[in-house]
């Protein structure tokens, strides 16, 4: 199973809430690299880190991502 970000949803909210990547990585405590990665569903997310990001754009976490199963 992976938790994936919906790119351009989460592109979106990130925009809305005024962060830039750099931003949204530093308010996280993740790295910039990996918030990109993630944007381009490129990275998946564990269960933590997923609350976390939705917390902070404000958005509930189904809005934000979907899980994939393998």
């Amino acid at each position: 199973m992976r938790i994936m970000a919906k790119t351009e949803v989460f592109i979106k909210a990130r925009i809305i809430k005024g962060y830039s990547q750099r931003e949204l990585a530093k308010h996280s405590g993740l790295s910039h690299a990996y918030i990109s990665l993630l944007e381009r569903s490129i990275k998946s997310v564990g269960p933590a880190t997923a609350k976390k990001l939705s917390d902070l754009l404000g958005k509930d976490l189904e809005d934000l991502f979907r899980i994939e199963f393998m």
